[in-house]
């Protein structure tokens, strides 16, 4: 599979941190390296490594499926899809897009409530080590949501592809959606905190890192990609993938590339 990097704030968010939680693998890898030598060599084995390994797997797995979204790499059946107009198969595109809406919204509308109370009084694992997997994690899987959502929306309009005027249209509410969210994240955590709140210092810097990051990428991808028209992402079997591949590499003919190569004259 080639990697689209795609375009305007929203894809610009999602690659950005997606590239980001790529390097994670290799430092839990790091990690419990690190644990077996203190362990077997040195018996000294630690208390944080296994913690801190699911902890970060956990995100890992979020950030993945995000990145699936954004690259068209999820799981899809299209026994029927390809066998159908290109009108109607427009019609799946757009239930598709709402059913993963749906899904987002009754997951963040059910958790909501006991993602914020465990942020808030910042919940930890209950173990020697004591990450803060609950008080992190719980309100990291409602914004992986929240952006699978806007993503799916977004490849809906890149795809087909829409009018210059409708994609723009879009980048600039989700650009003010993002930066709105962002906003009110800030105001909270930092100038009108709730009762209870008992996010230590280290994370609200941490937090507030992450939230401007994400209203840079917002703009800068905006700005970027304001007049760019997107090439839509067809979808095409990995065979014929692979053959538009070699085609490119080497001018090969058709005939051969199909299996069936011309027979040779007498």
């Amino acid at each position: 599979m080639i990697e689209q990097k795609g375009t305007g704030p929203l894809d610009m968010v999602t690659h950005s941190f997606s590239r980001i939680a790529m390097w994670a693998p290799f430092f839990i890898v790091l990690i419990i390296l690190y644990e077996v030598v203190m362990r077997y060599f040195f018996a000294a084995a630690t208390l944080w490594v296994n913690e801190m390994s699911l902890w970060i797997a956990g995100g890992i797995y979020l950030s993945a499926g995000l990145y699936a979204m954004l690259q068209r790499s999820h799981i899809r059946i299209f026994i029927i899809y390809d066998m159908v107009p290109l009108w109607l198969r427009r019609v799946f595109d757009i239930l598709s897009t709402i059913c993963v809406g749906i899904f987002a919204f009754a997951v963040i509308w059910g958790g909501f409530g006991e993602s914020k109370a465990k942020f808030l009084r910042w919940e930890t694992f209950g173990t020697a080590f004591d990450p803060p997997i609950p008080a992190t994690n719980k309100p990291l899987i409602l914004t992986v949501m929240f952006f699978l959502a806007l993503q799916a929306t977004s490849n809906l309009v890149r795809d087909w592809p829409a009018t210059p005027w409708v994609r723009k249209l879009f980048d600039i509410i989700v650009s003010t959606i993002i930066i709105a969210f962002a906003s009110l994240a800030a105001y909270n955590l930092y100038i009108v905190p709730p009762e209870g709140q008992t996010v230590p210092l280290k994370w609200q810097i941490g937090i507030g890192i992450f939230l401007a990051g994400a209203v840079a990428l917002v703009i800068y991808g905006l700005i970027r990609d304001f007049d760019k028209t997107p090439i839509p992402i067809s979808e095409m079997d990995e065979i014929e993938e692979e053959a538009e591949l070699m085609k490119e590499q080497v001018d090969i003919p058709d005939e051969i590339l199909t299996g069936t190569p011309p027979k040779p004259k007498a």
